[in-house]
């Protein structure tokens, strides 16, 4: 992990991970075992290699996964309260809230902050290179997303309603025309994108606008095999595979 960046530009920037311990798809999802490998260490070993990345913290509330966490090289300056880490919590009350006690306790503010996930274990330190690269070079931006095609398009997104008979029906997800089921052709949508789970946002816009996007926002594309979230124990069988090939 470097301290300064590529052409000798002084910007401080943090890297930081959320790992709460309640998940509910897959046990223990975020040090379930991958290849050998927690499955947090995966991303941790990623962004440690980045050539911008200055600081890599872990926001979590387990004693266990700090011990995971710091074991692999990233710093957990405190434990996340709990109020923060129900299924209900928003990354962003996480985020703010190690910003707040980092700002208190270290007098510390990075310049840019980059938000990544440890269930999206296939990304590359490059994929966040290049969207940490991307924003440092424009002050117009407010932040840049990883992001991938959608496997399935949003258009083709189904719901089943109540009619006025209390009879259920199936209609698109975005309407309640049941001619609209009716498959369309891929090639006619634009094509949809999902986010990849690498945010990297300016800090004065994340105390701006509470949130870690702003809005003026850009883009990196990464391939759909790279940006698999796990949520349940189907991705999980699925990224197993892939790494073993």
């Amino acid at each position: 992990m470097n301290s300064s960046h590529p052409d000798n530009i002084q910007i401080s920037t943090m890297g930081i991970i959320g790992i709460r311990s309640g998940s509910k798809g897959v046990k223990d999802k975020n040090i379930k075992m991958l290849n050998g490998k927690p499955l947090v260490g995966w991303i941790i070993e990623k962004a440690l290699k980045s050539k911008y990345i200055n600081r890599l913290i872990i926001s979590t509330d387990s004693e266990n996964y700090k011990k995971i966490a710091e074991d692999f090289g990233a710093e957990v300056p405190c434990l996340r309260p709990h109020d923060y880490a129900d299924d209900n919590s928003p990354e962003i009350d996480y985020v703010t809230h190690m910003l707040a006690y980092l700002k208190e306790v270290e007098n510390y503010e990075p310049d840019i902050v980059v938000r990544m996930m440890a269930t999206v274990p296939l990304q590359t330190t490059d994929d966040i290179d290049q969207c940490i690269s991307k924003l440092i070079q424009s002050s117009d931006l407010d932040s840049v997303v990883v992001i991938a095609e959608a496997r399935q398009h949003p258009l083709k997104a189904l719901k089943i309603i109540k009619d006025k008979k209390n009879n259920e029906r199936l209609v698109t997800y975005f309407s309640d025309s049941g001619r609209e089921v009716t498959p369309i052709a891929r090639q006619n949508y634009d094509k949809a994108y999902y986010r990849s789970n690498v945010i990297a946002c300016k800090k004065s816009v994340i105390d701006k606008t509470k949130s870690l996007t702003g809005d003026n926002v850009s883009y990196y594309i990464i391939p759909q095999e790279r940006a698999i979230d796990i949520d349940n124990p189907i991705d999980f069988q699925i990224v197993e595979n892939l790494v073993e090939k």
